[in-house]
């Protein structure tokens, strides 16, 4: 970076993993890993482990937009995830705080259900998710069982055919992440052309924030000013390497994600002195 030039941002609107597996904590994690200051406003408190997910507490409406507000007024925003969301308040929180944060591009990862199966996402909070949050994002990043929920298109329904019902939906682009098909490649869908994001093999749910690591990956690369296409084959590889690495000793589950490769270069495994 040239002297004095201004570092990136990129702001994570999401719930926090007590685990640090997934949610804030893996945003964060690829936020760094991406070259970019991140910041956060917490939407719930979860208490977490690669196990499951034991409580949730929804922070207030109005810590949500302070929490924005905050950040985007002092340091200023370059991209956003927006990750577990909730409920109703608190997407009708982060739709006010997105006026705050101007022309940033959005990403959306709609979390509706946890790696472990608890729902993050109260059903009767899905319409406005659809209706009210999805129009507001540059680019969408369900996984497969996410896209079949918003696209209500059924089992039989291809990514392709997914990804071009939620696009139409209000999204600018959405990609399709490929870790629960056969075929693997994540489908990419602009609202002119299709394209396939092929990459290392990975399965989501192999390791604890894959999902998360993916789309906070996404967000900090537009942050850069970094193209969709190229944005999405990056991510792509970026997250699959986290779950190669994947810190399968920590935790009795699937063991959180390994952004930084410390399981591969031993890293924080030797005592200081």
């Amino acid at each position: 970076m040239p002297p004095g030039a201004r570092i990136a941002t990129c702001l994570s609107i999401a719930g926090s993993d007590s685990g640090g597996g997934a949610g804030i904590q893996a945003d964060l994690k690829a936020f760094a890993r991406c070259g970019v200051h991140g910041m956060t406003a917490i939407t719930a408190l979860t208490a977490q482990s690669t196990v499951g997910v034991e409580m949730v507490t929804p922070v207030p409406a109005e810590m949500i937009v302070a929490q924005v507000r905050a950040v985007a007024e002092d340091i200023g925003v370059d991209g956003v995830k927006v990750g577990m969301l909730g409920d109703r308040p608190t997407i009708d929180a982060v739709v006010e705080a997105l006026d705050l944060v101007g022309a940033a591009p959005v990403v959306v990862d709609p979390v509706m259900v946890s790696t472990s199966g608890a729902v993050l996402l109260d059903p009767s909070a899905k319409a406005e998710l659809i209706e009210r949050v999805l129009p507001r994002a540059a680019v969408a990043t369900p996984n497969l069982p996410e896209a079949r929920e918003l696209a209500g298109l059924g089992d039989r329904a291809s990514p392709e055919e997914l990804a071009r019902a939620i696009q139409a939906l209000g999204p600018a682009a959405v990609i399709v992440t490929g870790g629960h098909w056969a075929e693997g490649a994540d489908v990419l869908f602009d609202g002119s052309a299709t394209v396939l994001v092929e990459g290392p093999r990975y399965e989501e749910g192999a390791s604890h924030g894959s999902g998360c690591t993916h789309s906070a990956a996404v967000a900090a690369l537009l942050a850069q000013g970094v193209e969709l296409e190229q944005a999405a084959r990056s991510a792509r590889r970026i997250a699959a390497e986290a779950v190669e690495s994947g810190l399968r000793e920590l935790g009795q589950g699937s063991g959180p994600v390994d952004v930084f490769g410390l399981s591969r270069r031993g890293a924080g495994r030797r005592p200081l002195a």
